[in-house]
Formats: structure tokens, sequence, C-alpha cells
């Protein structure tokens, strides 16, 4: 009797984690524009020639500080004025701060409304080229561990990280959320590049929702 010879599952299912992979890196090719959302009670034009507190959240100094200068400047672009927000603490690292930590400040400025960016990786890519998405985010263990399960190693091979910018603007006196959005960039070596790129993203929408 001859027999069939099947292949292992898991033989079977390597060429479809690979079909899988490309599918991810093909929807990822562009820093892309997430979601947005405004105040349906929001009033054309409501920021400008404003001051706006600015402020950026992010777990390492170098790309707080980068977003914070591009933050500023894209607000002066659009004829507004920035205010830096002071320094904070986050007691709760990985987490955005509340708007509670500015709004003293803000209203002791004269600021109409504050404007911040939480950035945080949101996909890795290893030197292999396989991109993974980060849903919860760590390092230990000589990788980096997403929230598919997945460990990208980074031990003996160069990783790269993709981030994501959520941006929020809230009104100074009241505390009410106006608007915010969310942007996603593929993973790349030019950080100062892809927290430009976030930028840019999260204004074109702001500029669409009319907040100059």
């Amino acid at each position: 009797m001859t027999s069939l010879h099947q292949a292992p599952a898991a033989h079977r299912a390597v060429p479809a984690a690979f079909a899988a992979a490309a599918v991810l890196l093909a929807g990822c090719a562009s820093t892309r524009l997430d979601a947005q959302w405004s105040d349906p009670q929001l009033s054309a034009n409501q920021l400008r020639g404003a001051r706006i507190m600015v402020a950026c959240e992010a777990h390492d100094l170098v790309i707080k500080r980068i977003c914070q200068d591009q933050l500023a400047a894209e607000v002066v672009a659009r004829g507004a004025t920035p205010v830096i927000a002071p320094d904070t603490t986050n007691p709760a690292p990985g987490r955005p701060l509340g708007d509670d930590q500015y709004l003293n400040a803000a209203r002791s400025e004269g600021a109409r409304a504050v404007w911040t960016h939480y950035v945080a990786p949101a996909a890795a890519s290893s030197g292999s080229g396989v991109s993974v998405g980060l849903g919860a985010f760590g390092i230990g263990g000589g990788s980096v561990r997403g929230g598919l399960g997945v460990s990208v190693p980074v031990g003996g091979g160069h990783t790269s990280f993709g981030y994501a910018l959520n941006s929020r603007v809230t009104d100074a006196r009241s505390g009410r959320l106006l608007w915010t959005a969310k942007a996603t960039a593929p993973p790349s070596n030019d950080l100062n590049l892809q927290l430009h790129e976030l930028s840019k993203t999260v204004f074109g929408a702001a500029d669409k929702s009319q907040l100059f």
C-alpha cells in the first residue's frame, strides 16, 4: 500500500506566517492617520492667534525634546504662540499624564489651550526586515516583546522602531477635550524624520478640523 507523506503542520504554518508579516509590512509602509475626533461643539478657528501650552510625553528624554520642538514649530507656523509646558514627573511610566498636570500652568500663562503629544513605540523591525506590532511594549531578556506574543531579538541584530503619536487639545479654562488624533509611523532608523512625519500628519488632520 502506498502511503501519502504529509508535511508537518509546523512546516505548513511557516509560509502563512511570512505571508502575514508581508501583509503587515504592506499596511505600514508609510505614516498614517489612524483616527481623529473633535468636539461637536468646537468652534472653527478656535486656536487662531492664541497662546497654546505645548507638552510632549515620551519614555526617552531625547524623543520628548525633539517632539516638543516640532510641536512648537507647527503651532508657530499656524500663527499661534507656543508656551512650553513645565517638566513633569510621570508616576506611571508608559501611560499618558492627565491634563491636570498642565491646566493650572496654562491658565497662569494665559494659554487658551493645552496641546499634548504622547509618543510611544508601536512596531519593531529586526534586521531580517520582519515588522511586528507592539500592543504592549517591553524590553528584557535580550528581546523586544510585543503584544502579539512575538519577541524580536536585539542582541546580534539591529532593531528599529516605529512610533505612534497620540495628540490631544484641551481647553485650558474648562478642561474640556476639544480634539484628539492618533498617527502611526513604520519602523525607521531616522527618528527625527519619523517624529516630523507624525507631527505633520496629526497637524494636517487638525487643519482639516479648522482648529486654526
